[in-house]
């Protein structure tokens, strides 16, 4: 029998010490593990959807807030803005704005949000058309490639939008108008994935519709077909809905008593104008400016405390588990004396017996490291789904990193050095003293 399979052998006989260190080992790993995996993506996923903006422009509050909810779409607005303060960033031509992007939120259909917007904000994320095509008129909407799979939404499918974010039969708006799917994304890794897109006016034309209703009237009589319809009366409201869906076809500058969420601005170059735009705006208008990668870099270092404390607790879990080890290893020793001088009575060598304690630490820190890391890729996929039901935003414990490989490294660091001193121990057994004790 070689040398590794004797010390698994050795390890199995000792079943309780052997488990208590392999727990101790994988929820320091599990919990390492379990860190970088959700630092790593969630980075990943703030940095692509900067999508290079520079400036975010919306009401007055928090500046963080209104970067998570028009960037990231997981917080509320600040408020809307009426679209003759901000008529300066929409209109074309401005000397330090290569592309501004408004946005209006406030619907949602089945917790997906919609956003009225134009087609820039699709080339913002280079999102592509998999079916159908941009929407083009009111009312007809481009969905994110995991709303079309979450709802089984298809081309030419219909459905009333819901006020606020969070989906409720009651907050439905009941305009004579339904959503229409008009083209489908295809899937893009950033939260243009988790939208349904529309038009701007369409927006404004599903409120005025559920805030304010025609005044009932008395209708007066008309002469009816033998089958009870009246043509006269279908042909009015023919044109009162064909003329709802053209009220909006100019350009939003058109429309400045109008209110919309925010505009995501890019700047053409770097100066010290665009550098000096955002204190400008938050002093001399009614509008607060934040800067993207400010904010979410400020998020980060506030969560990093958190996350640098959790590691460093994972580090002293996986040091006690080696601890553990070296206790194990070197309190088994007093026992199997007599069986390791009678193993260099039939041969072994000195080394052969440094091998055989070295490896039941290193096996140890293997075991603890696989079963951490099983743990920790299964936890990410258990908390995808409440992470997509809560954000809509999407993780994976399908995801390997290199960092992990580092991780293993260390874990056999700490095994090699936890069962250093008991491998020299049982290399300097004496064979004839502990004979005669035995």
């Amino acid at each position: 029998m070689n040398t590794l399979a004797l010390s698994w052998k050795n390890l199995i006989n000792r079943p309780l010490s052997m488990t208590l260190s392999v727990i101790l080992f994988a929820l320091g790993v599990g919990l390492i593990s379990l860190l970088l995996l959700l630092n790593s993506q969630f980075e990943e996923k703030f940095e692509k959807n900067l999508a290079g903006i520079d400036l975010v422009v919306g009401a007055k509050g928090s500046p963080l807030q209104l970067i998570l909810c028009n960037m990231y779409h997981i917080d509320n607005p600040t408020g809307n803005i009426d679209i003759k303060d901000a008529q300066a960033f929409l209109r074309p031509g401005h000397p330090l704005i290569s592309e501004a992007i408004p946005l209006s939120l406030g619907d949602n259909y089945r917790n997906f949000r919609i956003v009225g917007t134009t087609h820039s904000l699709v080339e913002l994320y280079q999102a592509k058309i998999a079916e159908g095509q941009l929407f083009e008129h009111h009312f007809d909407v481009t969905i994110g490639a995991d709303v079309a799979r979450a709802l089984s939404l298809k081309l030419g499918d219909t459905f009333f939008s819901a006020h606020g974010f969070d989906h409720s039969a009651d907050f439905e708006h009941e305009s004579e108008q339904p959503f229409r799917v008009a083209g489908i994304l295809a899937p893009s890794g950033a939260v243009i994935d988790q939208l349904i897109l529309t038009t701007t006016p369409t927006i404004w034309m599903v409120h005025e519709h559920e805030t304010a209703p025609a005044p009932a009237q008395e209708e007066p009589d008309h002469d009816h077909d033998e089958d009870g319809h009246d043509h006269e009366h279908d042909h009015e409201a023919h044109q009162d809905h064909a003329a709802d869906l053209t009220a909006y076809s100019e350009p939003l500058l058109s429309y400045p008593d109008k209110q919309i969420t925010s505009i995501l601005l890019k700047f053409k170059n770097r100066n010290f104008q665009t550098l000096n735009m955002q204190r400008n705006i938050n002093q001399n208008t009614p509008l607060q400016a934040a800067t993207p990668a400010i904010e979410i870099n400020r998020l980060f270092s506030m969560m990093g405390v958190g996350m640098d404390t959790l590691k460093m607790l994972a580090w002293v879990i996986v040091f006690v588990s080696g601890l553990s080890i070296f206790i194990s290893l070197l309190g088994s020793l007093k026992d199997r004396k007599y069986e390791l001088a009678l193993m260099r009575v039939m041969g072994a060598g000195r080394a052969k017996l440094f091998l055989l304690i070295l490896f039941e630490g290193l096996l140890i820190a293997c075991l603890g490291y696989v079963i951490g890391i099983c743990l920790s890729h299964l936890s990410i996929e258990l908390l995808a789904t409440k992470m997509q039901d809560a954000y809509r935003y999407s993780i994976s414990g399908k995801i390997f990193l290199k960092e992990e490989g580092w991780l293993l490294a260390g874990c056999l660091l700490v095994g090699f050095v936890s069962a250093l001193l008991p491998a020299f121990q049982a290399f300097r057994t004496d064979i004839s003293d502990t004979l005669s004790e035995g």
